[in-house]
């Protein structure tokens, strides 16, 4: 929620489209930085952002309830061999991380680096859902 949350742009109208809509363009930027790009959405799978690799980005849903893709993502963290960027503008995870050997950047600045989507590349569409990126 902290990246797709970021810009009132109508995500919550269709959170996973919004989420799905992320990936896609995470995906992008991994293809031409070549960084491993991990994405931790709230809510369970479907159709449109199942888990696993999507595009050559690693999804991950948490589930729900309070906290639980701050707790996953700590976990990722926790269990890395290589260095981690979380992107997050939440405090508390910002310190949990952190504690695990993690780098915190912001939302927007993640979002400066992310491609401009095509006009075919919708990242939200009318329908609502209960997942939350």
């Amino acid at each position: 929620m902290n990246v797709v949350g970021s810009r009132p742009d109508g995500w919550w109208r269709d959170r996973t489209g919004a989420a799905a809509g992320l990936v896609r363009r995470l995906a992008l930027l991994a293809d031409t930085s070549g960084e491993r790009i991990t994405a931790v959405v709230d809510g369970t799978p479907d159709e449109r952002l199942p888990d696993g690799v999507v595009d050559g980005v690693e999804v991950h849903h948490a589930g729900r309830g309070r906290d639980a893709a701050d707790d996953r993502i700590v976990d990722l963290v926790g269990t890395s061999d290589t260095p981690a960027t979380v992107v997050t503008a939440d405090r508390r995870l910002a310190e949990r991380v952190r504690a695990r050997g993690a780098a915190v950047v912001g939302p927007t600045s993640l979002l400066a680096r992310l491609p401009t989507p095509s006009p075919t590349t919708s990242e939200s569409s009318a329908s609502s859902s209960d997942d939350h990126p």
